[in-house]
């Protein structure tokens, strides 16, 4: 009798993703005791991120979804339909949304950042709005968000959707109040200046610094009111690492969110949320890549002492592998190969 064994393997790194993250959020498979039970949540949750990755109409993805590998890869018994997949996105709100979110932040933060932006909130041509011209154009909606990241991974913490123009103090505001991360320090731009934002986010863990907006230079005062907003009077030196929130911004909108196709206000901001976890996982893939690409490099060498007695050197060098060129590459190799010739020196005159 033959005994096939099946090992653990995963189909992609998005599989593995997905069920890593399944397993971290703790759902049950069904919200329903009784009734039908034809699709678990994991297929829902997997099939929501792969139709947003897709960037195409409810109607484009099932049909390309007939024809993908990912209708085995997920077990589903059957493709669901649009209004199926239309209700899927009704079903899970901002509250769960948030909590997967929270599974795919990283071990260790120290350092955050802070910053708002817009999104297009309406499907429009730009070149029929040329065309039209500006009298007979509607209002179109807008949508602010503002974005709270991690620095060195670059993944998103947390976010805050809106559907009006806001000041980036009453968004951080609410960003800093549900945060639960401890002894971090959090960095934002001058449109976060505000002593009652140092207070909450001291309050919260965080150690906030932004820089201190202009003062009018016939003002007779010319330090800023605030005993958190004095501190921020010089800056520390990694200020300058704010600027990576604008390019997790450009990454959104280029990539993922051109406009939100939602037309409801509720459903605009699952729908960022559902971006957010996309691009997280997106960004835990490309770091447990660069993790695992690394190179070995070998070299052997053969110094004389005495003439009729060679040494057999064997050398071992060890380089992370990342988007390095030639020349970084072969700098670096020099610079070990330099600092093994000097202990071979030393070896010698000992000898």
């Amino acid at each position: 009798m033959l005994q096939q064994i099946i090992l653990p393997k995963y189909n992609n790194k998005l599989e593995e993703q997905l069920i890593n993250l399944f397993h971290g959020l703790d759902l049950p498979l069904h919200f329903n005791k009784t009734g039908n039970k034809e699709f678990t949540n994991y297929q829902r949750i997997s099939t929501i991120i792969l139709f947003y990755k897709s960037g195409k109409s409810i109607r484009d993805f099932i049909v390309d979804m007939k024809e993908s590998k990912w209708v085995s890869w997920l077990g589903l018994g059957k493709i669901p339909k649009k209004s199926t997949l239309h209700d899927w996105l009704k079903m899970f709100n901002m509250k769960l949304i948030r909590k997967i979110c929270k599974v795919l932040l990283p071990k260790k933060i120290e350092l955050t950042s802070i910053d708002g932006t817009g999104f297009d909130s309406w499907q429009r041509s730009r070149h029929y709005e040329k065309r039209v011209g500006e009298a007979s154009i509607s209002h179109m909606p807008y949508a602010k968000a503002n974005i709270f990241i991690d620095v060195k991974t670059q993944i998103i913490l947390d976010f805050e959707l809106i559907n009006h123009h806001e000041h980036d103090v009453v968004g951080a505001r609410r960003i800093f109040k549900r945060n639960v991360l401890k002894n971090i320090i959090g960095l934002g731009d001058k449109g976060f200046d505000s002593e009652p934002l140092h207070e909450i986010a001291r309050a919260n863990g965080i150690t906030f610094y932004a820089p201190v907006r202009n003062k009018n230079k016939k003002s007779l005062k010319q330090r800023p009111k605030g005993f958190y907003r004095r501190q921020c009077v010089d800056m520390p030196d990694f200020i300058g690492m704010r600027s990576i929130n604008e390019t997790v911004n450009s990454v959104l909108k280029r990539t993922q969110i051109h406009f939100l196709r939602s037309k409801k206000s509720f459903m605009k901001q699952r729908e960022f949320g559902w971006n957010v976890v996309l691009y997280n996982i997106k960004r835990k893939i490309k770091i447990s890549s660069l993790k695992n690409n690394q190179t070995f490099i070998f070299f052997q060498m053969e110094i004389y002492s005495i003439r009729t007695e060679p040494i057999f050197l064997l050398f071992f060098c060890f380089f992370p592998l990342r988007r390095w060129s030639f020349s970084f590459l072969r700098k670096n190799i020099l610079k070990k190969t330099r600092r093994t010739l000097l202990l071979i020196i030393s070896l010698i005159r000992f000898i």
